[in-house]
């Protein structure tokens, strides 16, 4: 019997050896990071500035863009690779808490299915109108839209969007109706803005940053409870007259279900390491987002808490998908 119980312990021993052993070695090769959405908006952004950081960290990723369906093909992609810590991907509220809600079928479990690994950041979204607009605060769109009742129309990248939402709570804190014009990207619909096609955009300050700082947009309010540093000229939705409103998004690294405890922990705490970067910090501040940290436990706790708080939203608006 004591042999027995020897011989355990020392198979015991060798197992937690081997898994450590397997952890220092990891990772052996190049990690694929997923961007659920087009090159060049503001997740693709904040997604390289991070894993650019994580070079000095031992890291290689290869940022692979796989846009479609709202977010839901690249983040579909990474819910069905292998638990290995090779495929993970930028989720953001969108494609994560909203859309649990928006599609009818979709095709993984955002809880089930995603192992919440590091938050990066957040960022608020900020209202502009094209620079010809008569527009010049939100208390001159609110006058105009309560005159003429869903005459002035906004763009967003798409329905049930954070965008989306958020301008759907607006309108019913300030009493007012909008016409909502929705885009399959940020491209055609800053266009039309700035044509004056259309007259508002909602979106998150990093997609639209360089359009404010070149003149060609003019943002009226970003929708943070706190002013963003990089356009600190421009009032919070709650200093323009509707205390407490607040919307932001958040972006995040998550990856398949059951990913091995010990490759989740060493990559919260590299993604943490590297957040704290001084100079990261500064490259996401000038795009208008924040860094943000915590533990897996964190992250996945917020994820938990979003989807019925965004689901009611979704159900309060309307909003649907083809």
């Amino acid at each position: 019997m004591q042999l027995s119980r020897r011989a355990l312990l020392a198979l015991a021993s060798a197992s937690l050896f081997s898994v450590a052993a397997q952890a220092q070695g990891w990772p052996a090769k190049p990690i694929r990071l997923i961007v659920p959405f087009p090159p060049g908006g503001g997740t693709d952004m904040i997604t390289r500035e991070v894993a650019n950081k994580m070079a000095a960290f031992g890291y290689t990723f290869v940022v692979e863009n796989r846009p479609g369906s709202g977010g839901n093909l690249g983040v579909d992609a990474a819910a069905k690779a292998p638990a290995d810590g090779y495929t993970l991907v930028m989720g953001q509220t969108s494609n994560v808490a909203i859309n649990a809600t928006l599609y009818a079928k979709l095709p993984y479990d955002p809880v089930k299915d995603l192992t919440p690994v590091a938050l990066v950041a957040t960022s608020p979204l900020v209202i502009v109108t094209g620079a010809g607009s008569p527009f010049k605060t939100i208390a001159d769109v609110v006058k105009a839209a309560k005159e003429k009742p869903g005459s002035i129309n906004y763009a967003t990248s798409g329905n049930g969007t954070v965008s989306h939402l958020a301008a759907e709570s607006f309108q019913r804190a300030a009493g007012i109706t909008l016409t909502h014009i929705p885009y399959k990207g940020a491209a055609q619909g800053a266009t039309d803005v700035m044509s004056g096609q259309v007259q508002l955009y909602l979106s998150t300050v990093p997609t639209l940053l360089g359009f404010i700082k070149s003149g060609k947009m003019r943002p009226l309010a970003v929708t943070s409870l706190q002013r963003v540093d990089d356009i600190k000229d421009v009032p919070t939705v709650a200093e323009s007259g509707y205390k407490n409103f607040e919307s932001t998004t958040w972006f995040g690294i998550l990856g398949p279900a059951n990913l091995p405890k010990d490759v989740v922990a060493k990559l919260n705490a590299d993604f943490n390491k590297a957040l704290k970067d001084p100079k990261l910090e500064k490259q996401l501040n000038d795009q208008g987002a924040d860094v943000a940290t915590g533990t897996p436990e964190q992250f996945a706790k917020l994820v938990r808490e979003d989807i019925p708080r965004w689901g009611k939203l979704v159900k309060e608006s309307g909003a649907k998908v083809d």
